[in-house]
């Protein structure tokens, strides 16, 4: 399976959601329209399938250093519907980094969609980086969805980021996270999207700060464009002595609409938490000094947005 080809809308895709040009190094598994085309396991990180559904089971090894795992889902056949379960054991003292993402290159007219349920099981001082990236493309009138849910449980000491971005192309998504925390666990998350056209995203996250001293900071981004939606729900219950921070930063563009709606819930005298949301349109003196340098509305826009979101 090492040995895989990849044609060249396969390599864009891969390029795209995992900023990979080749099939990497050390452990990975390839995924390509509903299938698994290409994996590789090392002495500290074993891949397997499952058995009872679609998907996969990851297990890092305790104190596994400096190793990632590369899992990205390719789809280019119009009309599929891939649905898959990953589990990731990241086991005590490891530190490593996950990079996951899905790119859907749609050419026809059916709906291409792909909902991935990944579930993380962080043992005691565990460190990990999980990036995931989603990307939608196609030459086709055929809509690409993508639904990621994300379940994450964390035990004492154990720290966790991850960076989630929607890049463009997608019609529709539905983005669910999940984390319940331990004692001095710590969870950053970041998120950035950026919608147009008809485009719909949502996204929810819930925090259970169970632990005491854990923490978790709830971080988005986005940008709407054309008619697109977007929506944003952000709860964070505090169950300990803990602290939660949850931001909500969007610029709203041409006919497009943003909610956003925090939740915060304090079930312990010692739980400190923040929510913060700014929506709002980019600002004319923004633009107008750009413009002084010589660029054009459209050049300034993209330039304020390349910053925003970067």
């Amino acid at each position: 399976m090492a040995n895989v080809q990849l044609d060249a809308i396969q390599l864009n895709l891969l390029g795209q959601v995992a900023d990979l040009h080749e099939v990497p190094e050390g452990a990975y598994n390839i995924r390509s329209n509903g299938q698994g085309i290409a994996r590789n396991t090392t002495a500290n990180i074993d891949i397997v399938t499952k058995e009872d559904k679609p998907g996969i089971d990851i297990y890092i090894k305790p104190g596994t250093k400096k190793e990632s795992v590369h899992i990205p889902v390719l789809m280019s056949q119009t009309g599929l519907k891939d649905l898959v379960y990953n589990d990731f054991y990241i086991g005590e003292d490891a530190d490593v980094t996950i990079v996951a993402g899905c790119g859907i290159h749609n050419g026809g007219s059916k709906t291409s969609e792909h909902d991935g349920i990944h579930r993380f099981f962080l043992e005691k001082n565990a460190r990990l980086k999980y990036v995931e990236k989603h990307y939608g493309t196609g030459d086709g009138n055929g809509e690409n969805i993508m639904n990621p849910t994300t379940i994450i449980e964390m035990k004492e000491g154990s720290y966790m980021e991850m960076d989630s971005v929607q890049i463009k192309g997608v019609d529709s998504t539905d983005r669910i996270t999940k984390a319940k925390l331990g004692k001095d666990a710590t969870l950053i998350i970041r998120e950035k999207i950026m919608t147009h056209g008809k485009q719909v995203a949502k996204t929810s996250f819930e925090v259970d700060l169970d632990g005491e001293n854990s923490s978790a900071n709830v971080m988005s981004r986005s940008v709407a464009r054309g008619s697109s939606r977007q929506e944003f729900l952000s709860k964070i219950n505090g169950n300990n002595a803990c602290a939660g921070h949850s931001e909500c930063d969007s610029i709203i563009m041409d006919s497009s609409n943003v909610t956003a709606i925090p939740e915060l819930t304090a079930n312990h005298i010692d739980a400190s938490l923040i929510h913060e949301a700014a929506i709002g349109k980019i600002a004319g003196e923004q633009l107008i000094k750009l413009m002084t340098l010589g660029l054009t509305e459209a050049e300034a826009e993209a330039q304020i947005i390349n910053g925003f979101l970067k």
